[in-house]
């Protein structure tokens, strides 16, 4: 083969045609900038490990290395450790999700969770549907595989069971062959809503009813401000149903533990994926996970995460109120984000650079689409910054939009490249 390719690349004609679906995501496009000390960051969804009791942490590691070093820096079985795997299970319980440590497979994060259920199921050109917006690591994978992403309708209760079976039915009718239907339940990325437990049952009812596999993205679940855990999806049906978590939002990302629950026949084609990909989970990061979860606290940690959250979120609240009161917002019961739509003629993507120069970053919501949707819309995190950092950051986003308005005002409404139609209602900013 002559490798003739260009002259910034001489490899170009050598690469896979995959590789063309591949494309920077625009949260990791925007790290450079939203990590320099002087930039409020309302665009990361970063746990905030302050809250982490360190030196417990510390502990369990050290007397890990000192009592089963050599197993834990050894090779490891690419299913996951029984050990951690067992005890997956029963974090799994606290959201009535009961299943068997057979049926997990441990892997190195969610994030590789998705790219393995992808890999399994997808051929290019399959059909996943997905909630309008999506999490955008989950669309980086899709593309890559070259799924087709077919958007579904959400409003403030999530998915709009509806609108899902409408999908379903046009696919199908123009031979489009539907693999899975992704959502993300509890305390949605980006959108910040959650499903309750009706319309969870009726979102699996329509997969049910269309023979669709569900996979349920979860990493958020146990994060409710109140304590209140809704019953996860797996918990009414272990055949149609994968269940996604990961230690990265109740633990630390750093360990880049997550794992997939799957019916007995999927989970064998998961571990070979998994194996051929990555041979086998880190051995060190499971054991360190699994001698915190039987020597620590672990609930009451997740509950100190909790109310870190949950006034961090009062404060992008208060500050949206009253920085921002001509946009509409969700409002989160858990979880990392709230979900802002800006008045008509706004353009998210194009106002991001102005904001950075006014020091303050966001994520547009363009990134969270497939299909060019979001320009009037932002997701914006408030795990990470102090309540004091919050207000400040929505305070300055309140200037540059104001800025905006003004332009859009004397130019009119043709700086936006497309309009957008979304089903949030508009809660009281009042």
């Amino acid at each position: 083969m002559t490798h003739r390719g260009t002259r910034l690349d001489p490899w170009f004609e050598a690469y896979a045609e995959r590789t063309h679906w591949l494309k920077v995501s625009e949260t990791r496009a925007l790290f450079a900038v939203a990590n320099r000390p002087e930039v409020v960051s309302l665009a990361g969804g970063m746990p905030f490990l302050d809250a982490l009791p360190m030196d417990m942490i510390a502990k369990v590691t050290h007397d890990l290395i000192a009592t089963e070093g050599a197993v834990a820096l050894q090779y490891g079985s690419g299913q996951g450790h029984p050990r951690l795997r067992e005890l997956i299970t029963m974090v799994m319980a606290e959201e009535k999700a009961f299943t068997h440590a057979d049926d997990v497979v441990v892997t190195t994060g969610s994030q590789h969770a998705l790219d393995l259920v992808t890999r399994v199921f997808i051929d290019p050109g399959d059909v996943v549907l997905a909630e309008a917006p999506s999490y955008v690591g989950a669309l980086s994978v899709f593309h890559s595989y070259q799924a087709a992403v077919i958007h579904v309708a959400m409003d403030d209760s999530g998915l709009i069971p509806e609108a899902l079976d409408q999908a379903v039915i046009q696919a199908q009718a123009g031979g489009r062959p539907v693999k899975f239907v992704y959502t993300v339940p509890s305390f949605h990325n980006p959108a910040g809503v959650t499903q309750p437990l009706d319309r969870r049952i009726e979102v699996l009812e329509v997969c049910q009813r269309h023979g669709l596999l569900l996979v349920e993205d979860n990493p958020y679940g146990l994060l409710s401000f109140d304590g209140t855990i809704t019953p996860a999806i797996r918990s009414m049906d272990e055949e149609g149903v994968l269940y996604l978590g990961s230690f990265s939002k109740t633990l630390g990302p750093g360990y880049r533990t997550g794992w997939v629950a799957a019916p007995h026949a999927v989970r064998e084609k998961l571990v070979l994926a998994s194996e051929a990909s990555v041979l086998c989970p880190s051995h060190a990061s499971q054991l360190s996970i699994a001698a915190y979860l039987e020597n620590c606290d672990w609930r009451g940690q997740i509950e100190a995460y909790r109310q870190a959250y949950r006034v961090r979120c009062q404060a992008m609240m208060a500050a949206l109120r009253e920085h921002l009161p001509s946009c509409h917002w969700t409002k989160p019961t858990g979880g990392f984000y709230t979900w802002v739509t800006t008045p008509s003629g706004i353009n998210t993507k194009a106002m991001l650079p102005r904001a950075t120069s006014a020091l303050v970053a966001y994520v547009s919501g363009t990134a969270f689409y497939a299909d060019g949707q979001g320009h009037n819309q932002m997701r914006l995190s408030f795990c990470y910054p102090t309540p004091e950092r919050i207000n400040e950051g929505v305070r300055r986003l309140g200037g540059v939009l104001d800025q905006e308005l003004q332009l859009v005002q004397m130019f009119g409404s043709e700086r936006v490249e497309h309009g957008d139609n979304v089903n949030f209602p508009a809660p009281d900013t009042a």
